[in-house]
């Protein structure tokens, strides 16, 4: 692998290969998983997140290089991860309703997995707990702290530690932790970012003392995302959930230059159209590359870099090019999307 090579994306086979697809360079996928291991003081502080890669492959190329703790946003990440052979799945997500009886189904399933989930809600807590009440173990939970995020979770203070001390109290749930989500700190300087990442940070380390003291045990701490990673990989007692690393993507290679992560993932596209001279039409539907991104900034062209996108459906993306005989030397493009996950980047 060639990490300085600008053309390391081209494909030898490329005309073998339908589109529009998703390609993954493992080589680059590994050096990515060795980099954030190394950025950690101990591997096994580190907990990814897979809503990224949703892929029992990549899961199994980071186990094959000794991560066994997980993040996941789904019940079917859940179960990908413990087909897998996943050791610790956190499902960073409070399960209501049916999604409680599909995780008790999943930790009756895969015995060989510790499976945990969140909570930030008493009536939550407790619909969880009697759907677990005669497990032979109770089930793991972390609180869900809200940061600044301001989409699910608890304010640090009283009352998530009524919370946590609540739950234990409830038979069929363990309370092991405390979950912290900063994912709106993006901030491209370093420096700020670790300024509001610790400032953020400081009311759930409050919280992990009083527990402390207060007999229940020392919590542990699930924190941060790819952008915050480098400032929770410090603490030595930070549980750290970076996920947009191991694929990397053109925003945050752009917002984050002191992360060295590769871009490990491309999209191929071809031009099935040529409704003007210089307008070209590709099989790149939002169905392949999500609208997250507003128009201009929602895909990047490796090989036709001035390439203007103009419109997107269903199954097309119309782009405007520089010079109208782009298409003659353009049979097929590959688009570097800016956010292959759902929303919700990690």
């Amino acid at each position: 692998m060639d990490k300085d090579n600008d053309a390391w994306w081209r494909i030898e086979n490329i005309d073998d290969i339908d589109s529009p697809s998703l390609v993954i360079y493992t080589e680059r996928v590994l050096a990515n998983i060795r980099t954030a291991k190394g950025m950690v003081r101990d591997g096994a502080m580190l907990r990814p997140h897979v809503k990224t890669h949703k892929s029992r492959e990549a899961s199994l190329l980071q186990i094959s290089e000794g991560i066994n703790k997980f993040k996941c946003a789904t019940i079917a990440e859940a179960e990908m991860l413990a087909r897998a052979g996943a050791n610790d799945v956190l499902l960073a997500y409070q399960p209501v309703g049916p999604k409680i009886r599909r995780l008790r189904t999943l930790t009756q399933k895969y015995p060989r997995t510790t499976f945990a989930c969140l909570v930030d809600d008493i009536s939550a807590a407790q619909s969880i707990a009697e759907a677990f009440a005669n497990e032979i173990q109770p089930l793991r939970v972390f609180i869900d702290l809200d940061v600044g995020m301001n989409r699910t979770g608890i304010l640090p203070g009283i009352a998530a530690l009524q919370l946590y001390t609540a739950c234990i109290a409830m038979q069929g749930l363990r309370p092991v932790g405390l979950h912290a989500y900063d994912g709106h700190i993006q901030d491209t300087d370093l420096s700020l970012r670790s300024q509001r990442c610790t400032s953020a940070f400081a009311a759930v380390h409050t919280m992990q003392e009083e527990l402390a003291r207060s007999g229940s045990g020392i919590p542990l701490v699930v924190a941060g995302g790819s952008p915050t990673f480098p400032v929770h990989a410090r603490h030595g007692d930070v549980e750290c959930s970076p996920g947009t690393f191991i694929y990397w993507d053109k925003s945050y290679l752009d917002a984050l230059p002191d992360q060295t992560f590769l871009p490990a993932a491309l999209v191929i596209a071809r031009v099935i159209s040529r409704p003007a001279p210089n307008v070209l039409c590709l099989d790149l539907g939002h169905k392949s590359v999500a609208a997250e991104k507003d128009i201009h900034h929602r895909v990047f062209f490796l090989n036709a870099a001035g390439a203007e996108a103009l419109t997107q459906s269903e199954e097309h993306l119309l782009l405007k090019v520089i010079d109208s005989d782009v298409h003659a030397h353009v049979r097929f493009v590959r688009a570097r999307h800016d956010c292959f996950r759902p929303p919700g980047r990690r």
